[in-house]
């Protein structure tokens, strides 16, 4: 018998969305900590290995998002840093599958948008399918009504996504709410079978990635970073040859100012 490969899952979102939560209900255990997370450090990541009853195996990487639409510059360059080390990391395993867009069921805001675009479009490029996770959902009739009624916000923010699960992540509750949370696991698991089948091969960032990556996160600095900073970021925290940072701050610098 063939040996069972194992997909990479990125689940990002705010704090209170519910991630460490989502993580427990997809293993169908407490396998992740359950707390509010007040050392921000953006893209950085914890890494668990999920195993669903048919013996197909996922490694789910749960990470740091953006808590404003606006880094500081610290932000920005723990950022460039953590992404480096999370697609260097990936690409020795595989690449990734899959991006687990986790929002509170409520209203649509500009920080999930800004969440939404630095994990799809700038981290991976839009070339890896995000599947929406929206929870806290309990409390309505049916789960699935909250996506019908938000579609036209999801379209305004330009959040568009290949799949979604409507759930409840919530473990401590009775009655009513306790079948749902049931019924919620079976729905973001089949989520994510479909979608990480879709993608035979996980995505890997290319020659290009890490320019292209802090080229588009730019957008999200107050104020503008020094090239002397970046460089050191490129250097020092990423282990990049001098040379070579040089040339990608330059090719940067130059893209930013045409």
């Amino acid at each position: 018998m063939a040996p069972v490969s194992t997909r990479n899952v990125v689940i990002f979102g705010e704090t209170g969305a519910g991630k460490s939560s989502v993580i427990n209900l997809l293993a169908g255990q407490e396998i992740a900590h359950i707390s509010p997370d007040s050392n921000r450090c953006t893209l950085h990541w914890t890494e668990y290995q999920i195993t669903f009853e048919d013996g197909s195996r996922y490694k789910v990487f749960d990470t740091v998002g953006l808590e404003e639409p606006r880094l500081q510059t610290g932000e920005y360059l723990s950022a460039i840093s953590n992404a480096y080390g999370l697609i260097n990391t990936l690409k020795e395993r595989g690449g990734v599958n899959l991006l687990l867009f986790c929002i509170r069921g409520g209203r649509v805001t500009a920080t999930m948008q800004s969440n939404y675009r630095l994990f799809f479009e700038f981290l991976c490029e839009e070339k890896v399918p995000l599947a929406l996770v929206v929870t806290n959902l309990e409390r309505e009739t049916r789960m699935e009504d909250w996506y019908t009624r938000n579609m036209s916000y999801l379209e305004k923010y330009n959040i568009r996504s290949a799949g979604h699960a409507c759930i409840t992540a919530a473990n401590l509750l009775d009655g009513r709410h306790r079948d749902k949370y049931e019924e919620s696991r079976g729905i973001l698991r089949r989520v994510v079978e479909v979608h990480c089948n879709a993608s035979m091969e996980g995505w890997t960032g290319g020659q290009s990635w890490l320019t292209s990556f802090i080229s588009k996160l730019v957008e999200f600095v107050v104020g503008r970073p020094k090239k002397a900073d970046i460089i050191g970021v490129l250097t020092k925290r990423c282990g990049m040859a001098k040379e070579v940072a040089q040339q990608v701050a330059q090719h940067i610098k130059s893209e930013n100012q045409s």
